[in-house]
């Protein structure tokens, strides 16, 4: 049976980690502290207005939330960070709203849900930061928020990403972390060869500990936790009293931000939870493979954190579209043009929030928009976990092979892309659809990598039991609070 993170494993590696918090004076924040930040002391907050948000400094834990001021250095908190896009832009009646990850340490939200891997194991033993180094597996962002965890709770990491990811991502972690880097075979959807990596891992070097955010619990419990919270925060500022929340859309990827769906459907139990994936790898909606560009989608197999029985549409977008709005989206013509046909230019100026995988979420949700005929009643909320400085390169190879960018292409760009979004490649999900979905659970994770069938069906079959994988938190934090008393750091902060 699949077994919750609730008890010491380890004390002496527990003790090891008391003892290296404390000589490095970390204090570790609780999940509520993510969730809400008024709950950190006044002591960590005086000290934030002086350090950077990317500084390797280890109160830059309070900073893994949704709430942080948009500002590079100094900021504490206030609202989630939002941007909501004009039917001008969209050409729906639905309003599309997306939670903006750039204002996160490292620019991107995967350093909550590496946070929701390693603390876990930190307070209960099961890593032991004196010996242990941290191997994060990932398709970009998810092993650059892990190697910042790591650092900055003492310990050593290791990235292991495909060697076609930007080379922004290799160049930080490299340079500024000094992690070692791993790049395996492939693309996106190389996940596999990533997979192989840490079985050589496994068997070559024991004091590596594997933090996969494809079958760790934590991850999709970070974004239960805090991600759901955050989007019920923005709908709440948002709404009007004829607003409803319809539809949720995540990019598929490790099967950790989709989780915020779950929380959702207990606050809105009629909501859509989309998810949304490359065309040119349509895995859950034919079983489809191949590549794509679309950075920040891992694919060809099903996570194990992914509570399929709550994902109700599918939906596949083209990849080249992305990177044709991601051209709109940051090239001064296309700006030029937004503006030209009357977007404000505060929104146009901002539009450099969103990433790749942030657009493909855009253009799902105006899928969903069209395809449920939704109208300006209806709220959409989607996520960008990174921005547009991941991809400076990309903007730069784009370049030489299209050539310049004009008001002509922009237009173009605009009216195919955005406002051509048709609703093909969608589809509804019925109980049949998503059993065989997650059927498709057994050849990666049972066949190739060792979990067990009896595991398998209780995520399908139980009906409790992502209930307790989710509220493992409220447990977690007890032993944070724990931990931090031991450690003596939380009488030090307060």
């Amino acid at each position: 049976m699949i077994a919750l993170i609730d008890n010491i494993t380890n004390e002496k590696a527990l003790q090891n980690a008391v003892n290296r918090f404390r000589e490095k004076g970390i204090l570790l924040p609780t999940f509520a502290q993510m969730r809400n930040p008024e709950l950190i002391p006044e002591k960590i907050k005086k000290n934030l207005k002086n350090i950077g948000l990317w500084e390797m400094n280890p109160l830059n834990l309070f900073r893994i939330t949704w709430k942080n001021e948009p500002k590079e250095k100094g900021g504490l908190f206030g609202n989630p960070n939002y941007i909501e896009l004009p039917k001008s832009l969209t050409g729906v009646d639905a309003r599309i709203v997306l939670l903006l990850g750039k204002w996160f340490p490292t620019g991107a939200h995967k350093v909550g849900a590496a946070y929701g891997c390693l603390a876990p194991s930190i307070i209960t033993g099961g890593f032991d930061p004196t010996y242990n180094k941290a191997v994060w597996p990932s398709t970009g962002n998810y092993c650059r928020g892990g190697a910042f965890d790591s650092k900055i709770m003492g310990t050593e990491s290791v990235a292991i990403l495909p060697e076609e990811m930007s080379k922004e991502r290799f160049t930080w972690l490299r340079d500024v972390i000094g992690s070692e880097v791993i790049a395996t075979p492939g693309c996106e959807s190389n996940v596999k060869e990533i997979y192989d990596k840490c079985w050589e891992i496994r068997r070559t070097r024991p004091d590596c500990i594997i933090f996969n955010q494809f079958d760790e619990f934590g991850n999709a419990a970070w974004h239960y936790n805090t991600t759901g919270h955050a989007i019920e925060d923005v709908y709440n500022l948002i709404k009007t009293d004829k607003s409803e929340l319809t539809a949720y859309v995540s990019a598929t990827g490790s099967a950790g931000t989709i989780a915020a769906g779950d929380y959702l459907r207990t606050i809105a139990p009629h909501i859509k939870v989309v998810a949304s994936e490359a065309l040119q790898c349509p895995t859950l909606l034919m079983n489809g493979f191949g590549g794509h560009r679309i950075e920040g989608i891992g694919d060809k197999h099903v996570p194990w954190v992914h509570n399929v029985k709550n994902t109700d549409v599918v939906t596949a977008i083209d990849d080249e579209d992305c990177m044709r709005v991601f051209r709109l989206f940051n090239e001064k013509k296309g700006h030029d043009y937004l503006i030209s046909i009357g977007l404000d230019p505060e929104l146009v100026n901002n539009l450099h929030q969103l990433g790749i995988s942030g657009i493909g979420n855009i253009l799902s949700a105006i899928k969903t928009a069209k395809h449920f005929e939704l109208t300006s009643d209806d709220i959409i909320i989607t996520i960008a976990t990174d921005s547009a400085e991941m991809y400076g390169s990309r903007l730069e190879e784009l370049k030489t092979e299209k050539g310049e960018y004009t008001q002509l292409q922009a237009a173009k760009d605009m009216e195919k892309c955005l406002f051509g979004t048709s609703v093909a490649h969608l589809k509804e999900l019925n109980y049949t659809d998503r059993k065989a979905i997650h059927n498709l659970k057994y050849f990666t994770w049972v066949e190739q990598q060792g979990k067990e069938i009896a595991d398998l069906n209780q995520l399908w079959y139980d009906r409790e039991i992502w209930k307790k994988l989710f509220h493992q938190v409220d447990r977690w934090d007890e032993m944070i609070e724990e931990f931090n008393e031991r450690s003596g750091m939380k009488k030090e902060m307060q």
